[in-house]
């Protein structure tokens, strides 16, 4: 049932046949995938580990949106309040603290998700817009404290120059090759997460409230508890998204809290396909693409982005990804 929502297709059989065979073909896309990505460094043009590094960060991030939002159904403008306090915090406790990657990363998703569990279980108690207008109003307390609290976040200045250390106090990350193959790691265990979770009876639940939540309810599902669940496992990952981001970029400012990294996790999801597994890592791509090869155009940049968004959906209405399931008959 929600393999076939995904990709708006009723034509996608859901029998053991048709699932096995769709199991089988994530496989390949995961390990092709993780083989780009170990080569990705050593193609010219694209292959700059500092660029790859941002894109695998915004990457997760969507990813993790796009988990409750496309599975979920729930429609957050607050998403960036996760990602940038743990970018906050991960580059804090390395720059400061002096601890190494993976306690400041730890800590950093740690903030994430206690976060997500206090603003969710505010924001669960009502449905539809007035759940979106709570996630952002509650996402710009958090931008508005770290503008006002300038010896923690470095104000509008941010936190400049965030060390790397070593991983495990042993593997260096000085260069941002070492430190791209970390990234590309967690990424590649995040993901694998969340296609899990999507593929476990818990995300089956999800599927079914997001498709029709009065008889989820009828069935006898306690609906706020696995809303609940699903927004702090997506704040999780946005903090670990956001806590990757500050120790690779070195740097963690108030773009990472501000509304419009909300409104851009919301665009890549949308244009790589949502509700699809690897929807929102092209659409993440394109977008951070977009930004860096035409940051020459200043502020057009936004008019670009703006154009194609329009163009995704008039033409791909489903999504990037999600058009190429729709035509080639299975759920990606």
């Amino acid at each position: 049932m929600a393999d076939i929502a995904a990709t708006g297709s009723p034509s996608i059989s859901a029998s053991p046949k048709a699932a096995a065979d769709n199991a089988a073909l994530h496989r390949m896309i995961f390990i092709g995938l993780a083989a780009t990505l170990l080569v990705l460094p050593f193609i010219p043009v694209i292959g700059y580990p500092f660029f790859l590094m941002k894109v695998l960060c915004f990457a997760l991030f969507a990813c993790a949106f796009n988990l409750m939002l496309g599975y979920g159904g729930l429609l957050s403008f607050g998403h960036a309040a996760y990602f940038g306090l743990a970018s906050y915090v991960s580059a804090y406790t390395a720059k400061h603290w002096g601890l190494t990657p993976e306690l400041s990363i730890l800590l950093g998703t740690a903030s994430g998700a206690v976060l997500g569990l206090a603003f969710g279980s505010l924001a669960i108690r009502r449905q539809g817009i007035y759940f979106a207008m709570i996630t952002l109003a509650l996402a710009q307390m958090v931008f508005f404290f770290s503008l006002q609290t300038p010896r923690f976040t470095g104000g509008e200045d941010g936190i400049q120059a965030v060390p790397r250390n070593n991983l495990f106090g042993l593997i260096p990350l000085g260069s941002d090759t070492s430190t791209y193959y970390l990234v590309a790691a967690v990424f590649l265990a995040g993901v694998a997460l969340i296609y899990r979770v999507i593929h476990s009876p818990f995300g089956q639940v999800l599927k079914a409230i997001r498709d029709n939540e009065a008889r989820a309810v009828s069935l006898g599902y306690r609906v706020n508890q696995y809303k609940l669940a699903v927004f702090v496992l997506s704040a999780t990952l946005a903090g670990l998204a956001g806590s990757m981001k500050a120790i690779a970029v070195q740097l963690a400012s108030l773009t990472d809290v501000h509304w419009s990294m909300s409104g851009e996790v919301v665009l890549m999801t949308l244009v790589g396909g949502m509700g699809t597994v690897f929807g929102p890592i092209i659409g993440a791509a394109v977008i951070i693409s977009m930004q860096n090869f035409l940051a020459g155009l200043g502020a057009w940049v936004t008019v670009v982005q703006g154009a194609i968004f329009v163009v995704c959906v008039l033409i791909f209405r489903e999504g990037i990804v999600g058009v190429i399931g729709k035509w080639i008959k299975r759920p990606l």
